[in-house]
């Protein structure tokens, strides 16, 4: 039996897969047929992949994914359409924004999974945390960083992200 901590991580990483594809899905539908398109769609590939494991860990240990995930559902695809309506420099910042979050998050969880029945999610988690790095730095690569308003921007969903994290943990 896993415990509640590892429910916990597994149940909010799934949620976060969950709605990075919601915001990938949303620039696509604004920004389809612009260059930005392919890095999109890489991305959200990636982060399909991610969310398939996740559903995999949800299922074989029989855990309650988060009674949030309609409103991560409408939430992060708005955040996607309104950030790509913003352009696709906006669009990379979130990506930029969401991806640091990330990043500090499952760095958290890898330093509480130290013992060998906890390997195979660690590994987990870190292919997770460098695809996602990854993510950050092609969206700096195309960008984002030039975002108007960045540093608001990035901010304002750096938090939301975080929130989403909480909530998604507990609830």
């Amino acid at each position: 039996m896993i415990s509640d901590n590892i429910k916990s991580m597994i149940r909010v990483n799934q949620a976060g897969e969950y709605g990075a594809m919601r915001i990938y899905a949303g620039q696509l539908a604004v920004l389809k047929g612009t260059p930005a398109q392919e890095t999109l769609t890489e991305m959200a590939t990636q982060e399909a992949e991610h969310l398939q494991k996740f559903n995999r860990l949800i299922i074989e240990n029989q855990i309650r994914p988060t009674l949030l995930q309609p409103l991560w559902h409408v939430g992060g695809y708005a955040l996607g359409v309104m950030t790509a309506l913003m352009g696709e420099k906006a669009a990379h910042a979130c990506t930029i924004a969401v991806e640091e979050v990330i990043d500090d998050h499952y760095q958290s969880q890898l330093s509480q999974l130290e013992g060998p029945l906890e390997k195979p999610l660690a590994d987990l988690i870190e292919q997770c945390r460098q695809d996602e790095i990854a993510h950050k730095e092609i969206a700096i690569d195309s960008g984002g960083r030039g975002a108007p308003g960045y540093t608001l921007l990035t901010a304002t969903i750096k938090a939301i992200s975080r929130t989403a994290i909480w909530l998604s943990s507990r609830i």
